[in-house]
């Protein structure tokens, strides 16, 4: 049985001059006094009181290296969305590129893949990063843009929850970070009716996330999986994409997981 919070109180007391109150009113005077001589010499003098408080900025850990990633059993924590779920394959559990990538880690490792299928960055900041946070990871991955992208998160928006995700994770674990870039979507069929013009347009827009996202990304010394580059190498088999036109298939996750792995080991 929890007992009631009980407020103590006083009654009141008739107040009454005594020797010892006298004195306590005396003192009192006296401290004024001081004070407004002190006061009054620093107008005279021109002086101000100012109070100057430093600025602390966050220090980076340094992250752990891929010879120590291959060393011994890690915590591997993956961020992202549908993909880190295996959104497009028939097995989801063992042909993502999460449980890929969780077969080549040393013996006794332990994955905890955060994938939430449709989620954007600024959502994973509170659904997925505080989570990532409590479990000490070794290595991280992040795949958190094309979602983004594709929905029309503003630029500035995107790129500011971006210095927050990773500025988190450098000041607060010591993980070797790898992140995704976007890659070129203009190649996928799920945009294939889009014309010339639409197309050169996204691909201007993409080439500048993926400048931005690249310098944010060395400030925080995160290693950057350039999907840009390697999904031309992908859509070049339509096997590598699902029958969705946008989300990987089995035999591209199995490639997507082999891109993760190299910047990781590299």
């Amino acid at each position: 049985m929890h007992t009631p919070l009980t407020r103590l109180t006083h009654p009141k007391r008739p107040f009454s001059y005594t020797a010892t109150t006298y004195q306590h009113r005396h003192d009192a005077l006296l401290l004024l006094a001081l004070f407004l001589l002190l006061l009054c010499t620093a107008c005279a003098s021109g002086g101000t009181a100012t109070t100057t408080t430093a600025a602390v900025t966050p220090t980076l850990t340094q992250p752990i290296s891929a010879q120590q990633i291959l060393a011994g059993p890690l915590t591997y924590v993956a961020l992202g969305a549908s993909d880190a779920v295996g959104v497009g394959s028939n097995q989801p559990g063992s042909q993502g590129y999460v449980p890929l990538l969780t077969k080549l880690l040393p013996k006794g490792s332990h994955t905890v893949n955060l994938g939430i299928s449709g989620v954007h960055l600024h959502e994973a900041l509170s659904e997925e990063l505080p989570i990532a946070l409590t479990t000490s990871p070794k290595l991280i991955t992040i795949w958190l843009v094309a979602n983004d992208f594709v929905a029309g998160v503003p630029y500035n928006g995107y790129m500011q929850d971006l210095d927050t995700l990773l500025n988190q994770l450098r000041t607060r674990t010591q993980a070797r970070i790898v992140m995704g870039n976007l890659p070129d979507l203009t190649r996928l069929p799920a945009f294939a009716s889009q014309n010339a013009t639409q197309k050169a347009q996204m691909l201007t827009a993409i080439e500048r996330w993926n400048t931005r996202i690249a310098s944010i990304a060395s400030h925080y010394h995160v290693a950057i999986v350039d999907l840009f580059s390697q999904y031309k190498l992908l859509t070049q088999h339509p096997e590598y994409i699902s029958a969705d036109g946008f989300h990987p298939s089995p035999l591209g996750y199995a490639q997507l997981a082999n891109y993760f792995w190299q910047t990781i080991t590299k």
